[in-house]
């Protein structure tokens, strides 16, 4: 008799429909504990966790424009632009020329900017270093490619 291993197979629509709610249960709850340290360690640097992600995604993908940062990060103009007011009071980020759009300013981190998200993310990096149970490369492969097809689900929802 044939015992093998199920696995390795793709689950039913109701069997994934569940273990998929374990999974957000989880996202949130790491959510959750994850902002609360960011913002212990906000005090220090004084930077928001709403800053914090515009000064990532200009560091990692350059010069963007407030609606362009507003659909990567799946957050409202609004909101996103209070968040790049308050870079620009502090003199991380500044405005520049669009050539594509005039009435949409490119957005670029600035030099300081650029040490202040650099001191956060090595600490950050130092924390995530202490992240225990011996994960293998396979196994957070899967796990971004979970959260990549579950974030896949909210495509459609629009956040303006």
């Amino acid at each position: 008799m044939d015992h093998s291993d199920d696995s390795d197979k793709p689950l039913s629509p109701d069997e994934l429909g569940h273990r998929v709610s374990e999974v957000f249960d989880l996202i949130g709850a790491l959510y959750r504990r994850g902002l609360r340290k960011l913002e212990q360690g906000e005090e220090v640097e004084g930077v928001s966790v709403g800053v914090r992600s515009v000064l990532v995604l200009l560091r990692r993908y350059g010069p963007m424009t407030v609606p362009q940062m507003g659909r990567l990060m799946a957050l409202t103009r609004q909101f996103v632009q209070r968040m790049v007011n308050d870079a620009t009071s502090r003199g991380w980020v500044e405005a520049t020329a669009n050539p594509a759009h005039q009435r949409s300013s490119l957005i670029r981190i600035t030099a300081e900017g650029e040490a202040v998200i650099t001191t956060i993310l090595e600490r950050e990096h130092a924390l995530n270093r202490q992240v225990g149970g011996e994960l293998t490369e396979a196994e957070l492969q899967a796990c971004v490619r979970v959260l990549k097809q579950m974030l896949k689900t909210f495509d459609h929802v629009d956040v303006d």
